[in-house]
């Protein structure tokens, strides 16, 4: 008999929002940017248009505390939102007040960084709120020691120390994001991922590094169930959509 294929892992393009423009960092660095569209909206658009059933928003100012896009959001949420295309918003979103504005706006999920690290019981009181399929965390990392505020401050917290609290207040999804990795195309660290893998059982989507087709296999062959695709699939070094593996 022949083995039965494994699934085609998901990925979601990513477009981050920097000053208004759709950008890629290099290791998360806001003055080491790509323009790739100066409209994200347009950005947003060109993904649907082939086909992407979800698209990744991160607000980079938010994140940084340099300012904030939710106009451009609310507006990329609302015109993709009528043609059946969900949207996840993260960056900047440390308050009920912030994640509730945003689900409000017909963001379809919520993505939480920092402050699900600080606080776990906003994820929890979200979840109990909205329903675990509109919140996230993104624990993002450099090896496996957690990054907040952009990336830009070390925790002093590990993953491990953290994924026993998130499942317990019910959080089904987990984006995790190597830093040292995002937006370089160097590829995924297989035994990185395997150990991400094993800390958290739930569903599990990666960032960073993914730079080819090869990549994705490596998703499943990991048991990962996708990964959050940026500079891969602006540049072409990975065609979308990706179909096959």
């Amino acid at each position: 008999m022949t083995a039965a294929a494994s699934p085609v892992p998901l990925v979601i393009p990513c477009v981050d929002i920097q000053s208004g423009r759709a950008v890629r960092l290099y290791e998360g660095d806001p003055d080491r940017e790509t323009v790739y569209f100066d409209s994200p909206l347009d950005a947003a658009r060109h993904w649907a248009g082939l086909g992407a059933g979800l698209v990744h928003l991160v607000d980079l100012d938010a994140a940084t505390g340099r300012g904030e896009n939710r106009g451009i959001i609310c507006e990329i949420a609302a015109e993709l939102g009528e043609s059946g295309v969900k949207v996840e918003v993260g960056g900047g979103i440390r308050d009920r007040e912030t994640a509730e504005e945003l689900l409000g706006a017909g963001v379809s999920r919520v993505v939480i960084g920092t402050a699900a690290v600080r606080d776990p019981g906003l994820v929890r009181d979200l979840i109990a709120a909205h329903g675990s399929e509109r919140v996230v965390v993104s624990l993002d990392a450099r090896g496996l020691e957690v990054a907040t505020h952009g990336w830009a401050q070390g925790s002093g917290l590990m993953v491990a120390d953290l994924t026993p609290t998130l499942a317990g207040v019910g959080l089904e999804t987990l984006i995790f994001t190597d830093v040292t990795r995002d937006g370089t195309l160097r590829g995924l660290d297989r035994e990185l991922m395997r150990t991400v893998r094993r800390l958290w059982t739930n569903t599990l989507i990666v960032g960073g590094g993914v730079a080819t087709q090869g990549d994705v296999r490596l998703l499943a062959e990991e048991g990962i169930h996708g990964a959050i695709v940026g500079r891969a699939i602006y540049e072409g070094t990975l065609t979308y959509p990706v179909t096959e593996i």
